[in-house]
């Protein structure tokens, strides 16, 4: 810290001793610098013009004031002498001006090397004693001033800044660096302290983003930036700490994934969900992904709505392709405008799945039950009692007849492998599912009556799983009034303009997806479900699950098929079928639990 000691630039008043100045500069740069006094020089007579000439060479050669044979002491002397002579005037203000410009250049090297303060000084002492009025001697003083003001607040500001006093919010070395700044100006001295202090506050957010502390260090670096603005230095941090922070939050995201691989695992990844939310940026993709992945964990295990796989079959073959369907709620059940509706589909009734369940994508085929067969000899009700129920095209209806299983087409011919699997009973249903859950390890079952209707409407409240009263291109399978027999029959009672151009089953999955990603729900073939007969829905369950009671007969049969009347292909049908039944127009699917 620079101190100015006995400092003065008046002349003393007539009649008084001069004060001699001097100046103490303390602290790293510890001197002391003495006032100036020319020395007495004694000029003869004649030799005035002669001494002048002196002057003006040793002027010339950049001696202001070290000697006594220097430029001011002889032109001070000059002065005194011959005080109106214009050329020792004129070589005088000469003298001041390099003295100026030579204590000019001490405060700029200041910046760089500390002497040259104490350099600045001693030419401010020799400029008070030789012109203490002159405008330029003021000027310059006053700039000097300002130089020792400017290193009292560096000096202050570096006390600061040790002491760890930043002053991010207010006063601190950041405080006393600007006031340095404000006095001088681009002060090398005070731009490194202002430098210092940012690197400190970057320093600290780095510090607070090892910690995991992002919101402190996204505070820290919002203040370095404040300290310089417009230069890269936070900017750069800025990119590190954001480095550190996703590395953190990838950490933790593939942390809470790895938890949820783990059985009971969802609690944990929850926990460190709250970790990853209190450190991750709002909107962060991972923090979305790991709770969208808890979602579905919740809700699907390992899946995600809309999901197809196949499970793995001990055998080394594949089970049939599954959907996931994704969780959530409808109204089951006749609306109170559906005039075709029955007693047996009322009341309507809200259902609430709380997890997702996986659906086979069509109905199990002729080659997926065939698989079965073969690995266990399983034979059918049909295979059993040797007969089943198939269309007659002669007399267009359904006749008993012999021969006729799992292997046999709607008419009783050889089926196709590609085709719905017909002439199977509730429990040959069962059975199917029961040894995809021994082969695979999972849980197959057939689905629920509420599964199967959410599945079939998929979202859609009407009255068919379609808007409207005549189905679309890619309702599927269904009557249709221009649909035609082999020997040119046609229905009774069918959608008018509508055909799709089967008469009796098609193969699985011919027609479109609905929004779940699941074929043939409206049409091709009827399906066995898991539900026992009710008369109605009163208390229905309405989580989802089978209504089943111990030893029931008959079962429930869903959906419309390749033979039903219209009115059989509306969502909420539904019809009484003994568990023993098999037929033409009956199959079934598989649900798997997630």
């Amino acid at each position: 810290m620079l101190i100015l000691a006995a400092c003065s630039r008046d002349p003393a008043p007539e009649g008084r001793a001069t004060r001699v100045p001097s100046v103490i500069i303390s602290g790293d740069e510890a001197a002391v610098v003495p006032a100036w006094q020319p020395p007495a020089i004694e000029i003869p007579e004649g030799r005035i013009d002669a001494v002048r000439v002196e002057a003006e060479q040793a002027l010339a050669a950049g001696r202001l004031y070290g000697g006594e044979r220097d430029a001011l002491p002889l032109l001070i002397a000059l002065r005194a002498q011959a005080p109106g002579d214009a050329p020792v005037q004129a070589a005088f203000a000469r003298a001041l001006q390099a003295l100026v410009a030579q204590g000019d250049a001490a405060l700029q090297q200041m910046d760089f090397e500390p002497e040259y303060l104490r350099r600045a000084h001693e030419t401010a002492a020799v400029a008070r004693s030789a012109a203490p009025d002159d405008p330029g001697i003021r000027a310059f003083l006053t700039r000097l001033d300002r130089a020792d003001e400017a290193l009292q607040f560096n000096r202050r500001g570096e006390s600061e800044l040790e002491a760890g006093r930043l002053g991010e919010e207010k006063g601190g070395a950041l405080a006393s660096f600007r006031a340095a700044l404000r006095v001088r100006p681009g002060d090398a001295r005070a731009l490194q302290g202002l430098a210092a202090v940012e690197s400190t506050m970057i320093r600290r957010g780095e510090e607070a983003a090892a910690r995991s502390e992002f919101e402190l260090a996204e505070r820290w670096l919002k203040s370095a930036e404040q300290v310089r603005p417009g230069m890269p230095t936070s900017a750069d941090a800025q990119q590190r700490i954001a480095a550190v922070r996703r590395a953190r939050v990838n950490e933790l995201r593939d942390s809470g994934l790895e938890a949820l691989r783990r059985e009971g695992g969802i609690p944990q990844a929850r926990r460190v969900l709250s970790d990853l939310l209190r450190i991750a940026a709002p909107g962060d993709p991972a923090a979305a992904e790991l709770r969208e992945r808890i979602d579905f964990a919740s809700h699907y295990g390992l899946f995600r709505p809309g999901q197809a796989f196949t499970d793995g079959l001990r055998s080394g073959a594949r089970g049939p392709q599954l959907v996931v369907v994704p969780h959530g709620g409808f109204r089951m059940g006749a609306r109170d405008e559906d005039v075709e509706a029955s007693t047996a589909e009322r009341p309507a009734h809200y259902v609430r799945f709380e997890r997702g369940f996986a659906m086979s994508r069509t109905e199990v085929t002729v080659g997926e039950f065939r698989r079965f067969v073969d690995a266990t000899g399983y034979r059918s009700r049909a295979v059993r009692r040797g007969h089943s129920i198939v269309y007659d095209e002669r007399s267009g209806n359904l006749a008993r007849r012999s021969g006729v299983d799992w292997r046999s087409d709607y008419v009783g011919a050889p089926a196709k492998e590609d085709l719905p699997v017909l002439h199977v009973s509730a429990k040959d249903a069962q059975a199917y599912a029961e040894w995809l859950s021994q082969q695979s390890g999972q849980r197959y079952r057939l689905p629920s009556e509420s599964e199967f209707e959410y599945a079939l409407r998929a979202g859609h409240e009407g009255l068919f799983p379609w808007f409207g009263l005549t189905p679309v291109a890619s309702a599927g399978n269904v009557t249709g009034a221009r649909d035609m027999s082999p020997s040119g029959r046609k229905w009774r009672n069918a959608f008018i303009g509508y055909g799709d151009g089967w008469w009796g089953p098609a193969p699985a999955g011919k027609s479109a997806a609905n929004a779940f990603g699941l074929h043939d729900l409206a049409g091709n073939v009827s399906e066995w479900v898991a539900d026992c007969w009710h008369d109605n829905y009163r208390r229905a369950p309405t989580d989802g699950e089978a209504w089943v009671n111990p030893g029931c007969r008959n079962r429930v049969m869903r959906g419309g098929s390749w033979l039903s009347a219209p009115a059989q292909v509306r969502s909420a049908w539904r019809l009484s079928v003994d568990a023993d039944t098999t037929n033409a127009r009956l199959g079934f699917r598989v649900v798997r639990d997630l």
